[in-house]
């Protein structure tokens, strides 16, 4: 029997995935770096990102990532340069399993690309704590517990805004929401299909 992350693998290569035309926005990646954990059940690694007055997601809960410079090759080399500098892991010596369809949230000027990754859960990191504040496993299973279900508030330009959340309960209390909630939930679209 195949393991959860092989099942993963597979399903990732079999979908079809949508690459967003630039048309003048901005691109960015993130890495969705999972592990199998003792329980048999899939983790992600999430971050919180450091309090920072320039940044437009400071203190949220978030993947690793970050925009594509002139630099990088392609956006999966966006996305592993952007872990190598938040996290100090190199993600080039990782199994990559495959990737999800680009987001292009909407009010946001940017496209993001999400790639998959396995990765040990005890694997050395060196948390860039300029960018990262904290660092979780955050089990998929939990995006269906319906009592982490909320709502989050967000405040800008003058306007509230309600966004649906995820509830994160260990020694703080946070919520996972926007963008982040949005590739957790697409992940965790396959994941039914692997686990039967």
């Amino acid at each position: 029997m195949m393991c959860k992350i092989d099942q993963l693998e597979a399903a990732l290569t079999q979908r079809e995935v949508r690459i967003a035309a630039p048309m003048g926005r901005a691109h960015a990646a993130v890495a969705l770096m999972v592990t199998e954990g003792a329980d048999g059940d899939l983790n992600v690694l999430l971050i919180e990102r450091a309090t920072n007055e320039d940044d437009f997601w400071s203190g949220q809960i978030g993947l690793p990532g970050g925009r594509m410079e002139t630099s990088d090759n392609n956006s999966k080399h966006t996305a592993e340069r952007e872990v190598r500098e938040e996290l100090g892991v190199d993600l080039s010596c990782a199994r990559h399993l495959g990737r999800l369809s680009d987001l292009v949230p909407d009010g946001l000027n940017i496209i993001i690309s999400p790639f998959v990754y396995a990765v040990p859960e005890d694997m050395n990191m060196a948390p860039d704590r300029e960018e990262v504040a904290d660092i979780l496993w955050f089990p998929l299973e939990e995006l269906k517990n319906p009592r982490r279900c909320s709502n989050v508030m967000f405040h800008s330009h003058g306007r509230v805004k309600k966004f649906p959340s995820l509830l994160i309960k260990d020694e703080k209390e946070r919520h996972l929401w926007g963008i982040t909630y949005r590739l957790l939930r697409n992940l965790n679209k396959i994941i039914p299909k692997v686990l039967m």
